[in-house]
């Protein structure tokens, strides 16, 4: 499926939403792209997963905000391909840093820097242990297994429909 129609179906998937989220948190490694930073030199050309590209514009057309929660322990070759992709600037927080706090920290500080509730945010990952301290804090948190996808993202904004509902948002 090519970058349009990815972007054209995201956004009908978003459109029948009641309830948007106000952030939409992605990790790197796995989830947007299928590699560990680690591995690969900054003198390389990344690439995204198939969905990834469209689904980060779709967002950005319905004037969702985005950011990045990553544990890479390179975030300079992690911020360079986010540059050579040429989708750096349509984060509003780039966490990128080494931590054994399964991304607690990284949310703390994404909710200083922009002041979004952890209840209005939703994040996706590829690690079991980050969706569950996350999901502690409040965050809607959808685990991914082949990068992120229309059909994380249709899980993803139904399970924060449904968590905004119960919790009166």
């Amino acid at each position: 499926m090519g970058e349009s129609r990815v972007k054209d179906e995201a956004l009908q998937i978003i459109g029948l939403c009641q309830v948007l989220p106000r952030l939409v948190v992605f990790d790197l490694d796995y989830t947007l792209w299928p590699f560990y930073c680690e591995c690969r030199s900054k003198r390389e050309m990344p690439s995204l997963y198939p969905h990834s590209e469209g689904i980060l514009y779709a967002l950005k057309e319905k004037g969702i905000d985005m950011a990045i929660a990553s544990r890479s322990p390179t975030p300079d070759i992690a911020k360079a391909f986010l540059d050579k992709l040429g989708i750096k600037s349509m984060f509003v927080a780039q966490e990128i840093f080494s931590s054994w706090s399964h991304k607690t920290e990284h949310f703390q500080r994404i909710h200083r820097r922009t002041g979004v509730p952890f209840n209005s945010m939703l994040f996706f990952d590829d690690e079991d242990r980050n969706i569950d301290s996350v999901s502690k804090m409040g965050v809607t948190s959808i685990l991914v297994e082949n990068g992120v996808n229309l059909g994380a993202l249709r899980k993803g904004l139904t399970k924060f429909s449904q968590n905004s509902a119960s919790s009166g948002i």
